[in-house]
């Protein structure tokens, strides 16, 4: 990802208190790639463009990391529990990606972008990362669709587009965020 993609993002996570509290503590944790995605990033992004105010208490806190030295479930909510005691308020979801091919039907991943590559949209395959004072963002896909709130599929694959419609039907992303623009599957980025 380009550099110059990424400055607005970035402010708006560091003036979020809540959410840079949130990459504070993952960072903390000190995992392999820790970062956190997902709706941590978008809903923020999107809030802010709906001038809505985002509290990321509300919704899961989708931790990543990428630990093929530490593949079981069992693992994941043992730093659940860590998060949940270091910081209550937050509805913690912790992944490691060495894992989740398993449970979505892909080849094993290399890394947590590698991961994020597979994930059903693109505006969605964005996380953060606080290294210090500095915020890494990781958007294989770019930060692009994430900015002009368009919503494209990852891929035209059949379960992914299955799981792209679901998505965006189950959680009414249409009616929380009516100016996002529905992207055509033959547009998506890896055909």
């Amino acid at each position: 990802m380009a550099a110059d993609e990424s400055p607005a993002i970035v402010r708006l996570l560091r003036q979020d208190a809540l959410r840079w509290e949130v990459l504070g503590h993952v960072a903390d944790m000190d995992l392999p790639e820790g970062c956190v995605g997902a709706g941590f990033v978008r809903n923020l992004v999107w809030d802010h463009f709906h001038e809505r105010r985002s509290d990321c208490r509300v919704e899961d806190i989708d931790v990543l990391y990428f630990d093929r030295s530490r593949t079981g479930a069992e693992e994941d909510a043992e730093l659940e529990e860590a998060l949940r005691h270091r910081a209550p308020d937050f509805k913690w979801s912790v992944r490691n990606q060495a894992r989740m091919h398993l449970r979505n039907g892909d080849d094993p991943y290399g890394s947590v972008e590698d991961a994020m590559r597979y994930w059903p949209e693109t505006a969605t395959a964005v996380a953060a990362r606080r290294v210090g004072a500095d915020c890494i963002l990781i958007a294989p896909f770019g930060t692009e669709d994430l900015m002009r709130m368009i919503l494209r599929p990852t891929s035209d694959a059949a379960h992914k587009l299955a799981a792209f419609d679901a998505r965006q039907h189950d959680r009414k992303w249409r009616q929380r965020w009516p100016d996002m623009r529905v992207a055509a599957p033959s547009d998506s980025p890896c055909q």
